[in-house]
């Protein structure tokens, strides 16, 4: 596939998309039908219907029943924990492989042209960025996660809660399912804002911004505080009423949906023409420049707030200013 159809490289081979990023179009006044129905496309697919179709498969297959999970046991939750290890394996693995071990698309639509292996570091473990991601995902990330998952069943099982079924309120659950995605976000950006406080950044954040050319391994490549507080989005589901496999949704758009961000690439190749949209710039761009897009467009935020990067030459100088501002400031109080 000919990636400069749909952007450019520069000199050192990273590429970048020829259309800026846009915000999700609801916010625009008077609404444009045909930009909201794209919006809507890229919102459910293919992402976020893949989550949900795991997240069923989880529920109806894989997951104790009530009764076994009214009681925390070591049994059921060694389970879950080994399900959840084995999916992160799977899906980051796979990611990881096609397009960083075997480079099968080369660096085409890749955003940063160097592949990180090809770059040892001090500030990982074993001087690898791979392993360094791959231990904090599995002794941290994935128990953290199975965590909240198993306090999310247990208050379930015992009636904790405002729970409820599709037969009493299927409208209800139904929209809750969509909105979903949107809470994630929105709760991510509030979470990320507060993680990038100079002390919390210094002592927590840093560890998942070592990885200034993420890959699918870095996804969940944190610090366990900044884990606890990744997942605690789940806590809707003791909130609003929910139903246990939209709390199972809701952790895999927090859990498996991790990887969207770090892909690294605008595009995975699929065949000699086709491909499959990552959605990955604006996350990327924030591990590139660390203070712009806390989160990734679905809501308003970083445009109301300032922080907004669209990938253009206009969004990057009102950074630069941005900057500027910033130092004059300490300058100034120093």
């Amino acid at each position: 596939m000919d990636e400069l159809k749909f952007g450019s490289k520069n000199k050192r081979g990273d590429f970048t998309p020829k259309e800026p990023l846009q915000i999700a179009p609801y916010f625009e006044f008077p609404p444009n039908p045909i930009k909201l129905l794209k919006f809507l496309k890229g919102y459910l697919w293919p992402w976020n219907l893949l989550f949900m179709a795991v997240a069923a498969l989880f529920y109806f297959y894989l997951t104790p029943s009530p009764q076994t999970t009214k009681t925390l046991a070591v049994g059921w939750i060694a389970f879950i924990l080994a399900r959840n290890a084995v999916l992160v394996f799977i899906i980051y693995g796979l990611l990881e492989l096609r397009l960083y071990i075997k480079r099968a698309q080369g660096n085409r639509f890749k955003f940063h042209g160097q592949f990180p292996a090809d770059r040892p570091s001090d500030v990982f473990m074993f001087k690898s960025q791979n392993v360094d991601n791959i231990i904090r995902s599995f002794v941290s990330g994935v128990p953290i996660w199975t965590a909240w998952e198993v306090f999310g069943l247990h208050t379930y099982a015992n009636g904790w809660g405002p729970w409820t079924t599709f037969a009493e309120h299927p409208f209800w659950l139904l929209t809750f399912a969509f909105f979903l995605p949107f809470w994630h976000e929105f709760h991510f950006y509030c979470i990320h804002r507060l993680i990038h406080v100079p002390v919390l950044y210094k002592y927590i954040h840093s560890v998942h911004h070592n990885s200034i050319n993420p890959s699918p391994w870095s996804s969940l490549s944190m610090h366990p505080v900044e884990h606890l507080l990744y997942w605690s989005d789940s806590l809707i589901h003791l909130v609003l009423p929910s139903h246990p496999l939209l709390f199972l949704y809701g952790l895999q758009i927090t859990g498996t949906g991790a990887v969207v961000g770090h892909i690294g690439f605008d595009k995975i190749e699929v065949g000699s023409e086709g491909a499959i949209p990552t959605h990955a710039y604006a996350h990327y761009l924030h591990h590139k420049y660390f203070e712009v897009n806390y989160a990734d467009g679905t809501t308003a935020l970083d445009k109301l707030f300032g922080t907004w990067h669209d990938g253009s030459k206009e969004a990057h100088a009102q950074m630069d200013a941005r900057y500027a501002k910033k130092i004059a400031r300490v300058n100034n109080k120093s």
